[in-house]
């Protein structure tokens, strides 16, 4: 079973928040349809900017704790590590999530008619 343990923030940067979740995306839309609920309107928690993946949820569940105890400047230092322009990284994830449940058709279908 795998594990996340993500960094989230607002627009503005102004809050960071650890958290742990087994379903990221769907942690995300919820995050997304109840903006007020670390805090107030200004400051909703949309933008996914950090996340490490975990086999076992003892690791995921070591690793949060870790982060949680980190000061702003350390969470900040993690997140520029890997994502610099802290760009919002649950588009990936949404097409990731699209790709995987679509059934790709590998086959091209040409009607004859137009070529000769």
């Amino acid at each position: 079973m795998r594990k996340f343990v993500y960094i989230v923030t607002d627009r503005n940067r102004t809050s960071l928040h650890v958290g742990i979740s087994a379903d990221l995306i769907k942690t995300l839309d919820f995050y997304k349809k109840m903006p007020c609920l670390f805090f107030d309107s200004a400051h909703q928690l949309t933008r996914l900017v950090y996340f490490e993946e975990f086999k076992t949820e003892a690791q995921a569940l070591s690793r949060f704790k870790q982060m949680s105890r980190f000061t702003r400047a350390q969470k900040e230092r993690i997140v520029r590590s890997c994502n610099p322009d802290w760009i919002d990284l649950t588009i990936g994830l949404d097409f990731e999530h699209i790709m995987m449940s679509k059934k790709i058709s590998t086959q091209v279908n040409l009607q004859f008619g137009i070529l000769s």
